[in-house]
């Protein structure tokens, strides 16, 4: 000790082996026909989408772990780079050995929903540059990511194959692009997110070859217009939001092909005139293939749908009623995409779009909605780091 404080340079401060840090940086182009996505992207395109984080994970003690990802992401006038806490959890596993993992988590954590919302955030991870929007909407990203409670989760591994398991009970992350997207504009008051739970099952066999999954989410909502003007346009409404997914997914050496189905029921009570009680059900699936050409090459092909509510699949009913385009309530993108690994580190990746509809598009991007076009191409470019 005494040679070490004379001589501090012989001193090495380590940090613990199991202190794990990783970051990543996204940089994107995106040109589209007619209506803009994350930006001006029409004519000349846009730059308004990246994404920049770091994540860092510790296990203190067997059992004790803490993780945490911080995250500054632009996505045209929707989000544009404040700073955020994706996850920050406590994980305690309680039960571990050779057929079953037990474990509980506090903190804001992941919600359990299909099989890319876990990773999402990291462009590596996901399947294309744009997630499925029918089921993965970007314009409700922080909602549908991660929530502030506690999740438990469990393994059981046996001969037929792994069972993994999570449950959460939470309060969901709502800020101004909720309150867009769910009321459709920004209405004195304040729109908050109420108890919540999401759950997941997932079946694996043979190490992920065949993945069969169910996931459901039930958040709840309350408009606070307490302290607002007597003529404020809502009242003190309510909404219920209970999405139902399933998922499969086949993994082959070269090719893997992906299937996700969601039914999303939405329930409106109390809001008042502007927006009438109403109870209804929307369609969401897909269908992707992934082919990977050399380990460094791989291509993808996806055709996704999002009907709003069954038994108004084309908008008719919608437009009748509210004076907006019919295709605000539905979208069937077909997509191809190319990705690129140049290193373990550096990923490059392009793909077109061709879509019918806009129900998944932000009006803050496109605030004259009678200005959107029902058919537009979407291209798109990125380039990913991660250390």
């Amino acid at each position: 000790m005494l040679s070490l404080l004379m001589n501090p340079l012989q001193a090495e401060w380590k940090l613990p082996q199991s202190l794990q840090i990783h970051g990543f940086v996204s940089q994107a182009f995106t040109l589209t026909t007619d209506n803009n996505f994350f930006g001006d992207s029409k004519d000349n395109g846009s730059f308004d989408f990246r994404e920049l984080g770091i994540n860092a994970s510790w296990r203190i003690m067997p059992k004790l772990q803490v993780a945490a990802q911080g995250v500054m992401r632009w996505a045209g006038k929707n989000d544009q780079g404040d700073p955020r806490l994706d996850y920050g959890l406590v994980d305690y596993t309680f039960l571990s050995n050779t057929e079953n993992t037990w474990g509980l988590r506090l903190g804001r954590v992941i919600n359990p929903l299909g099989f890319y919302n876990d990773t999402r955030d990291v462009a590596f991870t996901r399947p294309s540059i744009f997630l499925p929007e029918s089921i993965y909407f970007d314009r409700t990203r922080d909602l549908a990511l991660s929530s502030d409670g506690g999740q438990i989760y469990g393994e059981r591994r046996t001969r037929m194959g792994d069972f993994l398991f999570q449950f959460n009970i939470a309060r969901p992350r709502v800020g101004e692009q909720e309150e867009l997207a769910l009321l459709g504009g920004d209405f004195p008051g304040d729109l908050g997110g109420g108890t919540s739970f999401s759950g997941r099952l997932l079946y694996e066999k043979d190490g992920g070859v065949v993945r069969l999954g169910v996931s459901s989410f039930q958040v709840n909502f309350s408009f606070d217009s307490a302290g607002v003007p007597s003529n404020s346009p809502l009242g003190a409404g309510s909404i219920k939001f209970s999405p139902l997914i399933f998922s499969g997914q086949y993994n082959g050496e070269r090719l893997s092909l992906t299937s996700e189905v969601a039914l999303r029921h939405f329930n409106y009570s109390d809001f008042g005139p502007r927006i009438p009680d109403t109870d209804f059900t929307g369609l969401s699936w897909y269908f992707q293939a992934t082919y990977r050409f050399t380990p460094r090459w791989s291509a993808v092909a996806r055709f996704d749908s999002l009907c709003t509510e069954l038994g108004d699949c084309n908008g008719e009913d919608f437009a009748a009623k509210t004076g907006q385009p019919a295709h605000r309530r539905f979208a069937d993108d077909w997509m191809v995409g190319l990705r690129w690994d140049v290193t373990s580190s550096i990923m490059v990746r392009t793909e077109f779009h061709h879509i019918r509809g806009t129900a998944w598009i932000t009006t803050e991007d496109n605030p004259n909605i009678n200005d959107l076009h029902e058919d537009w191409n979407m291209f798109s470019l990125l380039v990913s780091f991660r250390f």
